[in-house]
């Protein structure tokens, strides 16, 4: 058998970051077993599906690279397969016409409530005679649903779960105007897909119920069901936007690596022994269903962070550089020129040694694209004293004269400082906040060579200009 699964969105707003864990387990798992990592856009409610959420879904699973096998299956273009499943459910006595105003069910609703019972329909129309149905009603599509017994779903991650059957109403499966509910479309679409295993989020447990009954009225065969457990906040409570990021693209402008946060999604409900920093090759070779845990996780942005820090550190310099010039690229007084972007490259190894995000990144690097004068911080201009800036004036001839290499650069510091009869630290704070405009930078000796001798002299010279 190939495995087949599946990430079933709808498009009526962001890829949360729920909907990412879901498609990145779908996606290891089908890859884990050589099987076919498929996607279907579920935009019946089409009041609600727009063109902007289904681009936004496809540009957040590009952005983790989490890409289907096929071209995506799009469930409002099946309707008319919809239909005529329930035309053959009809026809074996498996499903019926039901008549029920909306003013009967809204009654039926009410009493239940009353009544302190879970509002159900009360299957009025369950063998009823169509020629009694009232005149003017298009009658609704209801599943005939068994009623003895229950239902029992062999789940991977939960274990085995079941219901009774009386607990469960007759769900229609077709709407008065003729469209499809969700929980009929998505078992059509499933088994037309030849789906061999849905993994989703445990708040579609009780759904599952209900659709395996249409499988057991069509004779179809059962794909295997795995519902994941929920992610909360740190606080315990719902996901939400007071929490932070929810959407995977939020995560992107925040300056995380999306491998950084496919590696934190991971480990959020699943695990392998003490194994935390894991590529993309390693996950698909060790994720497996057995690994996943029954409990609710926890977002942690601190963790999330911290891990982004250990990837940023790993990345390539070439990648990381046009990351920082992306970032860079709206923000004012900057010129990201050839001459910009080879400084932000040679420098590449110092900056990412100090960054946990993207943003940091770029915020740290912003420097070597200003002109002179540079703007100062509080700390660095608190350096630049008037004896700062003679120590520089002296400092700048002896620098002229290096042949700008970072071990020339250092060793002409270090003499300077003997000579000057100070300690090196004492030379480089005032030298480091003249030409980054700051008090933190990679080393002094590599952040020199990768301004330049030129821009270096310029820049000492306009930090002595400054009033």
């Amino acid at each position: 058998m190939t495995i087949r699964t599946r990430f079933a969105p709808s498009p009526t707003g962001l890829l949360h970051i729920g909907g990412a864990r879901t498609a990145l387990f779908n996606f290891l798992y089908a890859r884990h077993h050589g099987g076919t990592f498929l996607l279907r856009i579920e935009d019946t409610d089409r009041e609600r599906s727009t063109q902007q959420s289904v681009d936004v879904i496809l540009e957040g699973l590009a952005w983790l690279g989490l890409n289907a096998d096929e071209p995506p299956v799009f469930q409002s273009t099946r309707a008319a397969r919809h239909a005529a499943v329930v035309d053959e459910l009809l026809a074996t006595g498996h499903a019926y016409r039901c008549y029920a105003t909306p003013e009967e069910l809204r009654q039926m609703r009410e009493q239940a409530i009353a009544e302190r019972r879970p509002p159900r329909y009360d299957g009025r129309w369950r063998d009823r005679d169509p020629s009694e149905a009232p005149a003017g009603i298009a009658p609704a599509i209801r599943l005939r649903a068994p009623r003895a017994g229950e239902t029992i779903v062999e789940d991977l991650v939960q274990g085995p779960v079941r219901v009774a059957n009386a607990e469960l109403d007759d769900m229609i499966l077709l709407r008065g105007d003729g469209s499809p509910t969700y929980l009929h479309a998505v078992v059509v679409d499933d088994h037309d897909m030849d789906i061999t295993h849905v993994i989703r989020g445990d708040d579609h447990l009780t759904n599952t119920f209900r659709q395996l009954q249409i499988y057991d009225a069509m004779g179809w065969e059962k794909p295997r069901f795995a519902h994941l457990p929920m992610i909360h906040g740190p606080d315990g409570a719902k996901l939400s936007k007071r929490h932070g990021a929810v959407s995977v693209l939020e995560f992107d402008r925040e300056g995380f690596l999306p491998e950084a946060l496919c590696n934190y999604l991971l480990r959020l409900g699943w695990g392998h022994g003490d194994a935390e920093i894991l590529s993309r090759d390693e996950a698909i070779a060790l994720f497996d269903l057995p690994g996943v845990g029954r409990a609710a996780s926890r977002m942690d942005y601190a963790k999330l962070t911290h891990l982004n820090g250990v990837w940023i550190r790993a990345a390539d310099d070439g990648r990381l550089t046009a990351e920082v010039l992306r970032r860079l690229h709206d923000r004012p007084g900057l010129t990201l020129d050839d001459t910009a972007a080879q400084r932000i490259h040679t420098l590449m190894p110092g900056l990412k040694e100090r960054s946990k995000t993207l943003v940091e990144l770029a915020d740290s690097a912003a420097f070597l694209a200003r002109s002179v004068p540079l703007p100062f911080d509080a700390k660095a201009a608190a350096i630049l004293t008037p004896d700062a800036k003679h120590l520089l004036q002296s400092l700048a001839p002896a620098l002229a004269a290096s042949d700008f290499t970072p071990a020339a650069i250092d060793a002409a510091l270090r003499a300077f400082a003997e000579a000057a009869g100070k300690k090196l630290g004492q030379v480089a704070q005032p030298l480091r906040a003249a030409l980054t405009g700051s008090t933190v930078s990679p080393g002094i000796d590599a952040t020199l060579a990768a301004l330049g001798r030129a821009e270096v002299l310029a820049r000492i010279e306009a930090a002595i200009a400054t009033p």
